[in-house]
């Protein structure tokens, strides 16, 4: 593909929208989510809640990556997009404690399978030279869905109920899977599908290609983990009225300079985008752990939304150019189970950590700045700097 080719073309457009409405389907429902599981009396396993979800979303990656590869990126991303537009549906009926986490291990299939979906598409629609700023266009979408949810999920749950604020979930996500509909699959030589397609060899699961971007995912989104569990309480600790609050100001930094990192990370590398953001990242968990104001509170989401809207597309980035063109799907659904891991751990070790006591906030945070730290640390290790050529596109 020419390098200097435009890639902003309808079926581009049609993914971000897709993206978008995706996102903000499930993250609609976030900020409500620890007090309606406290309404059942399972406060305590808050952590569980993003945790189990990202669980589903792991397990699944193996399976979304190789139907990618063979059977194409548009089924893959529909079907991600449907699980999520079912379960939301079903949240209403939902009564007690084991029904609710069953029914969040349902919905994890989504991410298993709709970003791995988007990642190959843009992979195979894009120039080399232009991946960063394709996936910071692709992320700033998906990122504008993460902030528009929570906000809007908050609002509708106040205003109208928790019921209309999941039924809205699942239109969100309905409308996803018609514009996916659409779309034109750009995979060549697909295959029909078949029982064969999801009888997982062990080589199939992990690409080992992408180790370093996805040891960089899994420490770099651990905090993020930490953030989905935390954030809902600590938003009522401090007085704010709405538990989206927080991930407004996080995601609009993060739109502002997801496109221009992507653009960044093709012109001067990966690496080297990707140690700003990590230090961007850290100096943020820092200021949580020391947050007691609502201003400090929403300048610290700020200040995290600068560090994943660097780090984010660059990884994506990375993961694409070291990943081998036939596999492209299995190597990012290597990524992404790294990402599910790091945010699951980060959500069950900080739930088990808070355990519902404020005065256990800081060590969460603490905890978070110091994986953060690791990874920016690898970043200058040797088995990187190998990688540093790799990163590299003309």
């Amino acid at each position: 593909m020419n390098n200097t080719q435009s890639f902003f073309t309808i079926q581009f457009a049609l993914l971000c929208l897709s993206g978008f409405l995706f996102f903000g389907s499930f993250n609609m429902m976030i900020p409500e989510l620890p007090s309606y599981l406290e309404n059942m009396g399972g406060g305590e396993y808050k952590g569980l809640i993003i945790a189990l979800f990202t669980v589903t979303a792991g397990l699944s990656r193996p399976f979304s990556g190789k139907l990618a590869d063979k059977v194409g990126r548009i089924p893959v991303m529909v079907v991600g997009a449907l699980v999520s537009g079912i379960a939301a549906l079903l949240y209403p009926f939902v009564t007690g404690i084991i029904g609710f986490f069953a029914l969040r291990f349902f919905h994890g299939f989504s991410t298993g399978f709709k970003p791995t979906g988007t990642s190959a598409y843009v992979a195979d629609i894009v120039p080399a030279a232009r991946r960063g700023e394709a996936m910071g266009i692709v992320g700033f979408f998906s990122s504008l869905g993460m902030a528009a949810g929570p906000a809007i999920g908050s609002f509708i749950a106040a205003n109208m109920g928790l019921n209309t604020m999941f039924y809205s979930s699942s239109a969100f996500a309905i409308f996803s899977v018609l514009i996916l509909i659409g779309m034109k699959e750009s995979l060549q030589n697909k295959e029909k599908l078949s029982a064969s397609h999801f009888y997982i060899k062990p080589k199939e699961i992990f690409e080992p290609n992408v180790i370093s971007p996805s040891l960089m995912m899994m420490l770099s989104v651990f905090s993020f983990g930490g953030i989905l569990t935390i954030i809902p309480d600590m938003s009522d600790h401090l007085g704010l009225p709405n538990r989206g609050l927080f991930f407004t100001f996080f995601t609009i930094a993060s739109l502002l300079v997801r496109i221009v990192a992507g653009k960044a990370s093709d012109k001067y590398g990966r690496i080297p985008v990707l140690k700003v953001g990590s230090l961007i990242l850290l100096t943020a968990m820092l200021l949580l752990a020391n947050t007691h104001s609502q201003m400090m509170f929403v300048i610290s989401g700020a200040v995290f939304g600068l560090g994943v809207g660097i780090c984010s597309p660059t990884i994506f980035a990375w993961t694409i150019d070291l990943s081998d063109e036939s596999h492209r799907g299995r190597g990012i659904a290597t990524m992404y189970i790294a990402l599910e891991i790091g945010i699951g751990m980060g959500a069950f070790l900080s739930g088990w950590i808070y355990d519902n006591e404020l005065k256990n906030i800081p060590l969460v945070f603490y905890i978070s700045a110091a994986t953060v730290l690791f990874g920016l640390i690898y970043l200058y290790s040797k088995p990187v700097k190998k990688l540093a050529e790799a990163s590299k596109v003309d």
